[in-house]
């Protein structure tokens, strides 16, 4: 059993896309969105900002935008993550930023016993998700993530070994 609390929730986040109906409190988003804004930053530009979206009518339209449109409707709240690409310094290190942003949000979300789910085919309607939110341009969706109780927790994942993953040691 892993003692380490920060390894733990590494090992045992899992992606969640069955919420229950339950509200998610204010202070568990903010605390999510606190602990992404807390990510690393190439300078600490802080490339990050969010769209917090509860209403049921904007999550129905931002839901049309993806294919996994069900499992925006299902969440209490949605979070949609965006590249203020005013803010950034390097185009590859500020999206290397937002990754880990995410997963900040994701490990803050189980740390609560919430669910979460990191959502990215909807970029292919980022700018249609953007006019819906009424954001303008400079700001870049990196991805909505989908947040709430879980109706369930008996999701399992697989990774593989090590031996297949590193090349080489030198």
């Amino acid at each position: 059993m892993m003692s380490n609390e920060v390894l733990k929730a590494i090992y045992e986040r899992r992606s969640v896309r069955d919420f229950s109906p339950m509200p998610v409190d204010e202070q568990q988003v903010m605390e999510i969105i606190r602990a992404g804004s807390w990510a690393p930053s190439g300078l600490n530009n802080q490339p990050w900002r969010f769209v917090v979206v509860k209403d049921a009518k904007a999550k129905e339209e931002i839901a049309g935008k993806t294919r996994y449109g069900h499992i925006i409707e299902a969440a209490p709240v949605i979070v949609s993550v965006f590249l203020d690409r005013k803010a950034m310094y390097h185009e590859v290190k500020d999206i290397q930023a937002i990754g880990a942003c995410l997963q900040n949000m994701l490990l803050a979300a189980h740390a609560q016993g919430l669910g979460a789910v990191w959502l990215g085919e909807i970029l292919k309607n980022k700018e249609k998700v953007s006019e819906i939110v009424s954001l303008p341009s400079h700001l870049e969706l990196m991805a909505v993530v989908a947040i709430g109780h879980p109706a369930q927790r008996n999701q399992t994942s697989e990774r593989k070994g090590l031996d297949e993953l590193i090349l080489k040691i030198i």
